[in-house]
Protein backbone atom coordinates (compact mmCIF):
# COMPACT_ATOMS: atom_id res chain seq x y z
CA UNK A 1 0.00 0.00 0.00
CA UNK A 2 1.52 3.25 -1.27
CA UNK A 3 0.43 6.20 0.82
CA UNK A 4 1.55 10.07 -0.12
CA UNK A 5 -0.08 12.84 1.97
CA UNK A 6 -0.33 15.84 0.17
CA UNK A 7 -0.47 19.60 1.74
CA UNK A 8 -1.86 22.81 -0.38
CA UNK A 9 -1.13 26.42 1.56
CA UNK A 10 -2.88 29.37 0.67
CA UNK A 11 -2.79 32.39 2.57
CA UNK A 12 -6.67 32.52 3.38
CA UNK A 13 -7.15 28.06 2.98
CA UNK A 14 -5.06 25.09 3.46
CA UNK A 15 -5.78 21.89 2.21
CA UNK A 16 -4.57 18.17 2.91
CA UNK A 17 -5.02 15.04 0.34
CA UNK A 18 -4.17 11.36 1.57
CA UNK A 19 -3.41 9.45 -1.80
CA UNK A 20 -3.30 5.96 -1.75
CA UNK A 21 -2.13 3.87 -4.55
CA UNK A 22 -2.36 7.10 -6.80
CA UNK A 23 -5.98 7.12 -5.55
CA UNK A 24 -7.53 10.51 -3.73
CA UNK A 25 -8.66 8.72 -0.16
CA UNK A 26 -9.55 12.07 2.33
CA UNK A 27 -9.60 15.70 1.91
CA UNK A 28 -9.65 17.90 5.10
CA UNK A 29 -9.62 21.49 4.85
CA UNK A 30 -9.06 24.35 6.89
CA UNK A 31 -10.15 28.28 6.19
CA UNK A 32 -8.74 31.02 7.92
CA UNK A 33 -12.14 32.84 8.56
CA UNK A 34 -13.49 29.29 9.72
CA UNK A 35 -11.21 27.18 11.58
CA UNK A 36 -12.77 24.64 13.21
CA UNK A 37 -13.14 24.16 16.92
CA UNK A 38 -12.69 20.40 17.59
CA UNK A 39 -10.53 19.68 20.30
CA UNK A 40 -10.70 22.97 21.87
CA UNK A 41 -10.95 23.32 25.43
CA UNK A 42 -13.01 26.18 27.23
CA UNK A 43 -13.93 27.66 30.66
CA UNK A 44 -17.61 28.50 29.98
CA UNK A 45 -21.04 29.28 31.79
CA UNK A 46 -23.83 27.21 32.02
CA UNK A 47 -26.61 29.39 30.34
CA UNK A 48 -29.76 26.77 30.59
CA UNK A 49 -30.34 23.94 32.10
CA UNK A 50 -33.14 21.42 29.90
CA UNK A 51 -34.21 18.85 32.47
CA UNK A 52 -36.45 17.19 29.58
CA UNK A 53 -33.35 17.24 26.81
CA UNK A 54 -31.22 16.03 29.69
CA UNK A 55 -29.27 18.90 28.91
CA UNK A 56 -27.47 22.09 29.03
CA UNK A 57 -26.62 24.70 26.76
CA UNK A 58 -23.31 26.66 27.43
CA UNK A 59 -21.97 29.94 26.67
CA UNK A 60 -18.17 29.18 25.74
CA UNK A 61 -17.53 32.36 23.71
CA UNK A 62 -18.99 31.12 20.34
CA UNK A 63 -21.57 33.28 18.21
CA UNK A 64 -24.09 29.96 19.35
CA UNK A 65 -24.26 28.64 22.46
CA UNK A 66 -22.89 24.90 22.84
CA UNK A 67 -25.00 21.48 23.70
CA UNK A 68 -23.81 19.47 26.73
CA UNK A 69 -25.56 16.59 27.79
CA UNK A 70 -25.71 14.65 31.16
CA UNK A 71 -24.06 11.40 29.81
CA UNK A 72 -21.15 13.84 28.79
CA UNK A 73 -20.57 14.72 32.33
CA UNK A 74 -21.32 11.58 34.11
CA UNK A 75 -18.53 9.75 31.85
CA UNK A 76 -15.56 12.74 33.31
CA UNK A 77 -17.48 11.39 36.99
CA UNK A 78 -17.29 7.73 36.32
CA UNK A 79 -13.64 8.25 35.05
CA UNK A 80 -12.73 10.15 38.51
CA UNK A 81 -14.27 6.64 40.51
CA UNK A 82 -13.25 4.11 38.08
CA UNK A 83 -10.80 2.83 40.33
CA UNK A 84 -13.05 2.52 43.70
CA UNK A 85 -15.06 0.36 41.91
CA UNK A 86 -18.57 3.12 42.43
CA UNK A 87 -19.22 3.67 38.67
CA UNK A 88 -22.76 5.21 38.81
CA UNK A 89 -24.92 2.62 36.51
CA UNK A 90 -27.73 5.25 35.61
CA UNK A 91 -27.59 9.04 34.49
CA UNK A 92 -27.96 11.10 37.06
CA UNK A 93 -31.36 13.95 36.21
CA UNK A 94 -28.93 16.99 34.44
CA UNK A 95 -29.80 19.37 37.27
CA UNK A 96 -27.74 17.03 39.80
CA UNK A 97 -25.00 17.69 37.84
CA UNK A 98 -25.06 21.55 36.61
CA UNK A 99 -26.72 24.18 37.38
CA UNK A 100 -27.21 27.92 35.58
CA UNK A 101 -24.63 30.28 35.88
CA UNK A 102 -22.08 27.58 36.81
CA UNK A 103 -18.95 27.87 35.15
CA UNK A 104 -17.46 24.40 33.86
CA UNK A 105 -14.26 23.41 31.84
CA UNK A 106 -15.15 21.94 28.55
CA UNK A 107 -13.76 20.37 25.28
CA UNK A 108 -15.45 20.58 22.01
CA UNK A 109 -16.19 17.18 20.16
CA UNK A 110 -18.25 18.36 17.27
CA UNK A 111 -17.86 21.61 15.40
CA UNK A 112 -21.27 23.60 14.92
CA UNK A 113 -23.07 21.38 12.22
CA UNK A 114 -25.89 23.48 10.21
CA UNK A 115 -28.43 25.02 12.53
CA UNK A 116 -26.87 23.36 15.83
CA UNK A 117 -24.42 24.57 18.23
CA UNK A 118 -21.29 22.54 19.35
CA UNK A 119 -21.22 19.50 20.94
CA UNK A 120 -19.03 19.86 24.40
CA UNK A 121 -17.60 16.89 27.30
CA UNK A 122 -16.44 17.58 30.66
CA UNK A 123 -13.93 14.45 29.80
CA UNK A 124 -11.01 16.14 28.74
CA UNK A 125 -8.41 14.70 26.46
CA UNK A 126 -5.38 16.09 25.06
CA UNK A 127 -3.70 14.22 22.28
CA UNK A 128 0.09 14.16 21.16
CA UNK A 129 2.36 12.10 18.68
CA UNK A 130 2.11 8.98 20.99
CA UNK A 131 -0.87 9.52 23.55
CA UNK A 132 -3.45 11.20 24.36
CA UNK A 133 -3.73 12.88 27.98
CA UNK A 134 -7.18 12.19 29.88
CA UNK A 135 -6.37 14.89 33.34
CA UNK A 136 -9.81 13.26 34.68
CA UNK A 137 -9.47 9.69 35.35
CA UNK A 138 -6.64 7.00 35.66
CA UNK A 139 -7.22 4.80 33.08
CA UNK A 140 -4.78 3.76 30.96
CA UNK A 141 -5.43 1.92 27.46
CA UNK A 142 -4.33 0.72 24.26
CA UNK A 143 -5.93 2.00 21.14
CA UNK A 144 -8.06 -1.12 19.48
CA UNK A 145 -6.29 -1.10 16.24
CA UNK A 146 -3.11 -2.55 17.69
CA UNK A 147 -3.91 -6.10 17.50
CA UNK A 148 -0.93 -8.27 18.67
CA UNK A 149 -1.96 -9.35 22.55
CA UNK A 150 1.85 -9.03 22.59
CA UNK A 151 2.52 -5.44 21.89
CA UNK A 152 -0.72 -4.37 23.39
CA UNK A 153 1.12 -5.59 26.97
CA UNK A 154 4.62 -4.56 26.38
CA UNK A 155 3.44 -0.81 25.18
CA UNK A 156 1.32 -0.69 28.50
CA UNK A 157 4.25 -1.59 30.56
CA UNK A 158 6.60 0.81 28.88
CA UNK A 159 3.76 3.47 29.77
CA UNK A 160 3.75 2.51 33.26
CA UNK A 161 7.23 2.60 33.68
CA UNK A 162 7.02 5.83 32.85
CA UNK A 163 3.88 7.55 35.48
CA UNK A 164 3.92 7.82 39.22
CA UNK A 165 1.42 6.49 41.33
CA UNK A 166 -0.77 10.07 40.95
CA UNK A 167 -0.60 10.36 37.06
CA UNK A 168 -3.59 10.89 35.15
CA UNK A 169 -4.82 8.46 32.77
CA UNK A 170 -3.80 7.88 29.06
CA UNK A 171 -4.44 6.28 25.88
CA UNK A 172 -1.76 4.71 23.90
CA UNK A 173 -2.44 5.66 20.18
CA UNK A 174 -1.96 3.32 16.98
CA UNK A 175 1.07 5.45 16.22
CA UNK A 176 2.69 4.12 19.04
CA UNK A 177 2.99 0.64 17.49
CA UNK A 178 6.59 -0.27 17.72
CA UNK A 179 7.87 2.82 19.33
CA UNK A 180 10.33 2.57 22.39
CA UNK A 181 8.90 3.73 25.97
CA UNK A 182 11.61 7.22 25.51
CA UNK A 183 9.72 8.27 22.66
CA UNK A 184 6.71 7.99 25.28
CA UNK A 185 8.27 9.63 27.78
CA UNK A 186 8.84 12.69 25.09
CA UNK A 187 5.40 12.79 24.79
CA UNK A 188 4.37 12.43 28.74
CA UNK A 189 6.90 15.71 29.48
CA UNK A 190 4.94 17.76 26.80
CA UNK A 191 1.47 16.77 27.53
CA UNK A 192 2.43 17.33 31.02
CA UNK A 193 3.43 21.10 30.07
CA UNK A 194 0.70 21.49 28.35
CA UNK A 195 -1.86 20.46 30.96
CA UNK A 196 0.17 22.57 33.21
CA UNK A 197 -0.74 25.82 31.00
CA UNK A 198 -4.44 24.27 30.75
CA UNK A 199 -4.85 24.80 34.81
CA UNK A 200 -3.34 28.10 35.27
CA UNK A 201 -6.24 29.07 32.27
CA UNK A 202 -8.93 27.49 34.14
CA UNK A 203 -7.77 29.54 37.47
CA UNK A 204 -7.50 32.74 36.22
CA UNK A 205 -9.26 33.15 32.47
CA UNK A 206 -12.41 34.72 32.64
CA UNK A 207 -15.47 33.12 31.34
CA UNK A 208 -15.64 31.94 27.38
CA UNK A 209 -11.38 32.06 26.78
CA UNK A 210 -10.14 28.91 25.11
CA UNK A 211 -7.63 27.45 27.36
CA UNK A 212 -6.08 25.37 24.89
CA UNK A 213 -6.46 25.22 20.77
CA UNK A 214 -5.48 22.04 18.70
CA UNK A 215 -3.17 22.25 16.05
CA UNK A 216 -3.03 24.24 12.93
CA UNK A 217 -3.97 21.19 10.10
CA UNK A 218 -0.61 21.06 8.56
CA UNK A 219 0.47 19.99 11.58
CA UNK A 220 -2.91 17.59 12.92
CA UNK A 221 -1.91 15.92 9.54
CA UNK A 222 1.12 14.68 11.05
CA UNK A 223 -0.09 13.70 14.18
CA UNK A 224 -3.12 12.22 13.56
CA UNK A 225 -2.39 10.84 9.71
CA UNK A 226 1.51 10.13 9.59
CA UNK A 227 1.82 6.20 9.81
CA UNK A 228 4.84 4.14 8.77
CA UNK A 229 3.33 3.14 5.38
CA UNK A 230 3.03 7.12 4.15
CA UNK A 231 5.86 7.38 1.98
CA UNK A 232 5.69 10.98 1.37
CA UNK A 233 4.72 14.50 2.91
CA UNK A 234 4.83 17.04 0.11
CA UNK A 235 3.33 20.20 0.73
CA UNK A 236 3.67 23.23 -1.32
CA UNK A 237 4.99 26.25 0.78
CA UNK A 238 8.33 27.27 2.27
CA UNK A 239 7.39 28.43 5.43
CA UNK A 240 4.80 25.50 6.08
CA UNK A 241 7.33 23.10 5.64
CA UNK A 242 10.06 24.90 7.51
CA UNK A 243 7.29 24.63 10.63
CA UNK A 244 6.21 21.10 10.06
CA UNK A 245 10.04 19.77 9.73
CA UNK A 246 10.37 21.35 13.30
CA UNK A 247 7.24 19.48 14.44
CA UNK A 248 8.82 16.49 13.12
CA UNK A 249 12.20 17.03 14.37
CA UNK A 250 10.81 17.16 18.01
CA UNK A 251 8.34 14.33 17.94
CA UNK A 252 8.89 12.12 14.93
CA UNK A 253 12.50 12.34 14.21
CA UNK A 254 12.51 9.34 12.36
CA UNK A 255 10.04 10.40 9.90
CA UNK A 256 11.91 13.74 9.05
CA UNK A 257 13.25 12.55 5.40
CA UNK A 258 10.06 11.55 4.62
CA UNK A 259 8.84 15.15 4.26
CA UNK A 260 9.35 17.31 1.40
CA UNK A 261 8.58 20.70 -0.14
CA UNK A 262 7.51 21.12 -3.70
CA UNK A 263 8.56 23.88 -5.58
CA UNK A 264 7.24 22.38 -8.95
CA UNK A 265 5.28 25.28 -11.03
CA UNK A 266 2.64 23.02 -11.31
CA UNK A 267 0.08 23.40 -8.54
CA UNK A 268 0.68 19.94 -6.07
CA UNK A 269 -3.17 19.08 -6.52
CA UNK A 270 -2.95 19.08 -10.38
CA UNK A 271 -0.38 17.44 -10.77
CA UNK A 272 -1.53 14.40 -8.65
CA UNK A 273 -5.52 14.85 -9.79
CA UNK A 274 -6.81 16.01 -6.43
CA UNK A 275 -8.46 18.99 -7.89
CA UNK A 276 -10.48 16.63 -10.38
CA UNK A 277 -11.33 14.22 -7.71
CA UNK A 278 -12.71 16.96 -5.31
CA UNK A 279 -15.20 18.55 -8.24
CA UNK A 280 -16.44 14.52 -9.07
CA UNK A 281 -16.85 13.82 -5.03
CA UNK A 282 -19.85 16.78 -5.18
CA UNK A 283 -21.43 14.91 -7.97
CA UNK A 284 -24.65 12.77 -6.61
CA UNK A 285 -23.39 10.31 -9.29
CA UNK A 286 -20.54 7.85 -8.83
CA UNK A 287 -19.52 6.04 -11.32
CA UNK A 288 -18.34 2.24 -11.43
CA UNK A 289 -15.44 0.44 -13.41
CA UNK A 290 -17.83 -2.47 -14.17
CA UNK A 291 -20.56 0.35 -15.94
CA UNK A 292 -22.66 0.18 -12.76
CA UNK A 293 -22.78 3.78 -10.73
CA UNK A 294 -23.65 4.77 -7.02
CA UNK A 295 -26.05 7.40 -6.21
CA UNK A 296 -25.31 9.57 -2.55
CA UNK A 297 -27.78 11.44 -1.49
CA UNK A 298 -26.95 13.62 2.27
CA UNK A 299 -29.66 14.57 4.02
CA UNK A 300 -30.46 16.76 7.65
CA UNK A 301 -30.89 13.18 8.92
CA UNK A 302 -28.84 10.71 6.99
CA UNK A 303 -27.37 9.95 3.83
CA UNK A 304 -28.52 6.73 1.55
CA UNK A 305 -26.51 5.37 -1.09
CA UNK A 306 -28.04 3.41 -4.03
CA UNK A 307 -26.34 1.17 -5.45
CA UNK A 308 -27.05 0.64 -9.85
CA UNK A 309 -26.02 -1.98 -12.27
CA UNK A 310 -26.30 0.65 -15.06
CA UNK A 311 -24.70 -0.90 -18.57
CA UNK A 312 -23.08 -4.14 -17.06
CA UNK A 313 -24.54 -7.29 -17.73
CA UNK A 314 -22.13 -9.48 -16.25
CA UNK A 315 -21.00 -12.83 -18.10
CA UNK A 316 -22.96 -15.36 -16.70
CA UNK A 317 -26.33 -13.87 -15.27
CA UNK A 318 -28.16 -11.75 -13.38
CA UNK A 319 -26.94 -13.04 -10.19
CA UNK A 320 -23.09 -13.33 -11.34
CA UNK A 321 -24.17 -9.54 -12.55
CA UNK A 322 -25.68 -8.31 -9.24
CA UNK A 323 -23.11 -9.97 -6.94
CA UNK A 324 -19.94 -8.71 -9.05
CA UNK A 325 -21.40 -5.40 -9.25
CA UNK A 326 -22.45 -5.14 -5.43
CA UNK A 327 -18.63 -6.30 -4.52
CA UNK A 328 -17.18 -3.21 -6.55
CA UNK A 329 -19.67 -0.80 -4.97
CA UNK A 330 -18.74 -1.54 -1.46
CA UNK A 331 -15.15 -0.83 -2.15
CA UNK A 332 -16.56 2.59 -3.64
CA UNK A 333 -19.07 3.45 -0.77
CA UNK A 334 -16.06 3.00 1.42
CA UNK A 335 -13.75 5.19 -0.41
CA UNK A 336 -16.77 7.73 -0.86
CA UNK A 337 -17.63 8.14 2.47
CA UNK A 338 -14.36 8.92 3.40
CA UNK A 339 -13.64 11.56 0.89
CA UNK A 340 -16.95 13.22 1.47
CA UNK A 341 -16.60 12.69 5.02
CA UNK A 342 -20.17 11.46 5.36
CA UNK A 343 -20.81 10.72 8.71
CA UNK A 344 -23.95 9.62 11.37
CA UNK A 345 -26.53 7.57 10.05
CA UNK A 346 -25.76 5.73 6.40
CA UNK A 347 -28.17 3.63 4.84
CA UNK A 348 -26.82 1.55 1.48
CA UNK A 349 -29.33 0.02 -0.81
CA UNK A 350 -27.44 -2.88 -2.64
CA UNK A 351 -29.02 -4.49 -5.53
CA UNK A 352 -31.48 -7.42 -4.47
CA UNK A 353 -28.95 -10.50 -3.98
CA UNK A 354 -30.88 -14.26 -3.43
CA UNK A 355 -27.52 -16.05 -1.98
CA UNK A 356 -27.25 -15.51 1.79
CA UNK A 357 -23.47 -16.32 0.88
CA UNK A 358 -22.65 -13.71 -1.74
CA UNK A 359 -25.17 -11.10 0.79
CA UNK A 360 -21.81 -12.13 3.10
CA UNK A 361 -19.77 -11.73 1.05
CA UNK A 362 -20.42 -7.87 0.23
CA UNK A 363 -20.23 -7.08 3.81
CA UNK A 364 -17.51 -8.70 4.51
CA UNK A 365 -16.08 -6.45 1.64
CA UNK A 366 -17.58 -3.41 2.72
CA UNK A 367 -16.01 -3.72 6.20
CA UNK A 368 -12.50 -4.68 4.72
CA UNK A 369 -12.71 -1.49 2.85
CA UNK A 370 -13.45 0.32 6.27
CA UNK A 371 -10.82 -0.93 8.14
CA UNK A 372 -8.37 1.84 7.20
CA UNK A 373 -10.86 5.07 7.92
CA UNK A 374 -9.74 6.92 10.59
CA UNK A 375 -13.18 7.57 11.55
CA UNK A 376 -15.36 5.13 13.52
CA UNK A 377 -18.02 2.82 11.56
CA UNK A 378 -20.21 0.26 12.98
CA UNK A 379 -21.69 -1.61 10.16
CA UNK A 380 -25.07 -4.05 10.50
CA UNK A 381 -26.21 -6.97 8.50
CA UNK A 382 -29.01 -6.47 6.16
CA UNK A 383 -32.26 -6.04 6.85
CA UNK A 384 -35.13 -7.36 6.00
CA UNK A 385 -35.46 -4.86 2.87
CA UNK A 386 -32.33 -5.74 1.94
CA UNK A 387 -30.85 -2.21 3.20
CA UNK A 388 -27.31 -2.56 4.79
CA UNK A 389 -27.55 0.56 7.92
CA UNK A 390 -24.20 1.96 9.26
CA UNK A 391 -22.94 4.59 11.49
CA UNK A 392 -20.01 6.67 10.76
CA UNK A 393 -18.76 8.94 13.44
CA UNK A 394 -19.08 12.81 12.71
CA UNK A 395 -17.16 15.18 14.01
CA UNK A 396 -17.11 18.20 11.38
CA UNK A 397 -19.21 19.12 8.13
CA UNK A 398 -18.71 17.06 5.01
CA UNK A 399 -16.91 17.77 1.86
CA UNK A 400 -20.11 19.01 0.13
CA UNK A 401 -20.63 21.76 2.98
CA UNK A 402 -17.61 22.86 3.62
CA UNK A 403 -17.55 23.95 -0.18
CA UNK A 404 -21.46 24.21 -1.11
CA UNK A 405 -23.92 26.09 0.29
CA UNK A 406 -27.81 25.74 -0.69
CA UNK A 407 -28.58 27.25 -4.35
CA UNK A 408 -30.97 30.19 -3.44
CA UNK A 409 -32.31 29.64 -7.71
CA UNK A 410 -33.45 26.21 -6.69
CA UNK A 411 -34.92 27.05 -3.26
CA UNK A 412 -32.37 24.44 -1.54
CA UNK A 413 -32.77 21.40 -3.79
CA UNK A 414 -29.52 21.22 -5.41
CA UNK A 415 -26.22 23.32 -4.57
CA UNK A 416 -23.55 25.68 -5.82
CA UNK A 417 -19.77 26.55 -4.49
CA UNK A 418 -20.12 29.51 -1.96
CA UNK A 419 -18.09 32.37 -3.21
CA UNK A 420 -15.79 32.08 -0.88
CA UNK A 421 -14.50 29.08 -2.88
CA UNK A 422 -15.20 30.50 -5.73
CA UNK A 423 -12.85 33.58 -5.16
CA UNK A 424 -10.21 30.93 -4.01
CA UNK A 425 -10.65 28.75 -6.96
CA UNK A 426 -10.24 32.15 -9.33
CA UNK A 427 -6.77 32.81 -7.24
CA UNK A 428 -5.35 29.36 -8.16
CA UNK A 429 -6.65 30.19 -11.41
CA UNK A 430 -4.09 33.12 -11.29
CA UNK A 431 -1.52 31.57 -10.40
CA UNK A 432 -1.91 28.73 -13.14
CA UNK A 433 -2.44 31.21 -15.99
CA UNK A 434 0.44 33.31 -14.99
CA UNK A 435 3.03 30.39 -15.39
CA UNK A 436 1.56 29.33 -18.73
CA UNK A 437 0.94 32.76 -20.30
CA UNK A 438 2.63 35.73 -20.41
CA UNK A 439 0.52 39.15 -19.91
CA UNK A 440 1.03 42.33 -17.95
CA UNK A 441 -2.60 42.51 -16.72
CA UNK A 442 -5.07 40.32 -15.49
CA UNK A 443 -9.10 40.48 -16.03
CA UNK A 444 -11.59 38.52 -13.59
CA UNK A 445 -15.32 38.64 -15.01
CA UNK A 446 -17.17 36.85 -12.44
CA UNK A 447 -20.71 37.33 -10.79
CA UNK A 448 -21.34 40.51 -8.48
CA UNK A 449 -21.42 38.70 -5.45
CA UNK A 450 -18.01 37.17 -6.24
CA UNK A 451 -16.48 40.56 -6.94
CA UNK A 452 -17.58 42.55 -4.25
CA UNK A 453 -16.42 39.26 -1.95
CA UNK A 454 -13.26 39.69 -3.63
CA UNK A 455 -13.29 43.81 -2.97
CA UNK A 456 -14.34 43.99 0.36
CA UNK A 457 -13.17 40.84 2.28
CA UNK A 458 -10.73 39.66 -0.14
CA UNK A 459 -8.86 42.94 -0.89
CA UNK A 460 -5.46 41.80 1.22
CA UNK A 461 -5.29 38.49 -0.25
CA UNK A 462 -5.46 40.34 -4.18
CA UNK A 463 -2.49 42.49 -3.05
CA UNK A 464 -0.73 39.90 -1.63
CA UNK A 465 -1.36 37.81 -5.00
CA UNK A 466 -0.37 40.75 -6.97
CA UNK A 467 3.14 41.31 -5.46
CA UNK A 468 3.55 37.40 -5.49
CA UNK A 469 3.14 37.36 -9.56
CA UNK A 470 4.41 40.81 -10.07
CA UNK A 471 1.23 41.28 -12.64
CA UNK A 472 -1.86 43.49 -11.52
CA UNK A 473 -5.43 42.33 -11.34
CA UNK A 474 -8.63 43.95 -12.43
CA UNK A 475 -11.55 42.59 -11.43
CA UNK A 476 -15.06 43.37 -13.36
CA UNK A 477 -18.85 42.59 -12.10
CA UNK A 478 -20.94 41.05 -14.44
CA UNK A 479 -24.34 40.47 -13.95
CA UNK A 480 -24.64 37.65 -16.29
CA UNK A 481 -22.45 35.61 -14.87
CA UNK A 482 -24.02 32.56 -12.29
CA UNK A 483 -21.74 32.56 -8.87
CA UNK A 484 -20.04 29.38 -10.12
CA UNK A 485 -18.80 30.76 -13.39
CA UNK A 486 -15.66 33.41 -13.86
CA UNK A 487 -13.12 34.09 -16.46
CA UNK A 488 -9.57 35.25 -16.11
CA UNK A 489 -8.32 37.37 -19.02
CA UNK A 490 -4.86 37.93 -19.96
CA UNK A 491 -4.49 41.31 -21.37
Amino acid sequence: MSEEILINVTPRETRVAVVENGMLQEVHIERASKRGYVGNIYKGKVQRVMPGMQAAFVDIGLSRAAFLHASDIVRSLQGMVVESGEVPTSTPPIHELVREGQDVVVQVVKDPIGSKGARLTTQLSIPSRYLVLLPSTRVLGVSARIEDEAERTRLREALQGQLGEESPGYIIRTNAEGQPGEAMAEDIAYLRKVWAAIEEGIREAPVGSCLYEDLSLPLRALRDLMRRDVEKVRVDSRECYERMRRFMTRFMPEMVERLEHYPGERPIFDLFGVEDEIQRALQKEVPLKSGGYLIIDQTEAMTTIDVNTGAFLGHRNLEDTVYRTNLEAAQAVARQLRLRNLGGIIIIDFIDMDDPEHRRQVLRQLEKSLSRDHAKTTVYEFSPLGLVEMTRKRTTDSLERQLCEPCPACGGRGHVKTVETVTYEIFREITRAVRQFEAETLLVLASPKVVAKILEEESAAVAELEEFIGKTIRLQADERYGQEQYDVVLL
